[in-house]
């Protein structure tokens, strides 16, 4: 049955004109135009325009161009690059006497470097010197950055890493404990690491020294939970934009060492050591044993509140909640009964507990934000 609006006379008549179109198509160079073909003709007959295109390619001899991937534009830089750049810092306080050998003997170190493409500069942070420590340093091609008076040791390497200009900042002393000799290992192993560590196997200073250091480097172990085999070597080499971003943390003494030790580990940067043998210092050491060490318990209370509260005020709470349970157990096995300090002991570690949970809290966002920086 035929569609309404369509009958069998008007097909008839739209073949014939079909028909008639094709057979007025005289000489044309393409074949007639065939509207209902079959199937499977189309599919294994090859197109005209195709066949046109690729003809007039290979007609024309047109080279033909090799595609290779490109880079994308996300690609990831690699996560180390060879240090070009390195500031030396040197703080400084009446050291006349060691100060030019050892500028003289970083200068032949440079020398060698400077044909592997490193470039170096030189500085030195006069403390407040009362001699001729100045002069010397500028004598042997250093940058010299004076004090008016004497505002600490690590006041003034915090002077020289803000204005160090490197990529890489290496610290060192101007006593001449530390060996500039050793200075292309610390810079080659900045290829991997992003603060290394000349380590003193006990060498360099007394008995008493050593069972301090002892000491500190257990403390510290402990609160980043990684072996440190030297806590308070001041020879070390560091990426510069970190070292900036934890200059506020220093302080103003001999502790720094130990600030940006412990600093780094509790970021999650990688820290390396490099044994060395230091050499006895020229002159009289500034350290006091009882005075500055004091200090360095202070600094590695302060680290460890500062980047792991709970490492601090978790033992502490397992602690006072152990005398409450202690406590307990004496009163009633001695009086028959519970005594309220047992209480006052439990809460205080519940408290205790607590306050090193949201310190965490705070240290993890004050680690965010220091990051997003």
């Amino acid at each position: 049955m035929a569609s309404p609006g369509w009958s069998c006379s008007k097909h008839e008549d739209l073949r014939r004109a079909v028909k008639t179109a094709e057979a007025e198509v005289v000489g044309a160079s393409r074949p007639p135009l065939r509207l209902f073909l079959p199937r499977a003709r189309r599919e294994n007959s090859p197109s005209p325009k195709r066949t046109r295109s690729v003809t007039s390619l290979i007609d024309s001899q047109a080279p033909i161009q090799t595609l290779r991937p490109q880079p994308s534009r996300r690609a990831r830089t690699p996560l180390r690059t060879k240090v070009q750049r390195v500031s030396i810092v040197i703080p400084a306080l009446d050291e006349e006497p060691a100060i030019g050998s050892v500028l003289e003997r970083i200068a032949r170190v440079r020398s060698a470097l400077r044909e592997q493409g490193y470039r170096f500069e030189v500085l030195v942070i006069d403390d407040g010197s009362r001699d001729g420590t100045a002069r010397i340093a500028r004598q042997n091609g250093a940058r010299v950055i004076s004090h008016p008076n004497a505002l600490g040791n690590g006041a003034a390497v915090k002077r020289g890493i803000r204005a160090a200009k490197g990529d890489v900042i290496l610290l060192m002393d101007a006593d001449g404990q530390h060996p500039p000799e050793r200075i292309p290992e610390l810079l080659a192993g900045m290829q991997t690491h992003d603060l290394v560590v000349g380590a003193r196997g006990g060498t360099g200073h007394g008995k008493h020294k050593r069972w301090a250091n002892r000491i500190y480097n257990g403390l510290a172990t402990w609160v980043v939970g990684k072996p440190i085999p030297d806590l308070t070597s001041g020879f070390r080499a560091a990426r510069a934009d970190v070292m900036k971003r934890f200059c506020y943390l220093l302080p103003n003494t001999f502790s720094y060492p130990t600030t940006i030790t412990l600093a780094f580990f509790r970021a999650g940067y990688a820290v390396k050591y490099i044994p060395i043998e230091a050499a006895h210092r020229e002159g009289k050491s500034k350290i006091k044993l009882l005075k500055d060490g004091s200090r360095f318990f202070l600094i590695i209370a302060k680290i460890a509140t500062f980047f792991a509260p709970l490492r601090v005020f978790g033992p502490l709470s397992l602690f006072i909640a152990g005398l409450g349970v202690f406590n307990y157990a004496y009163t009633y096995l001695t009086q028959a009964r519970f005594t309220n300090m047992s209480v006052v002991m439990l809460i205080l570690a519940a408290m205790t507990l607590g306050l090193g949970l949201i310190s965490e809290q705070i240290a993890a966002l004050r680690f965010q934000h220091s990051e997003e920086e």
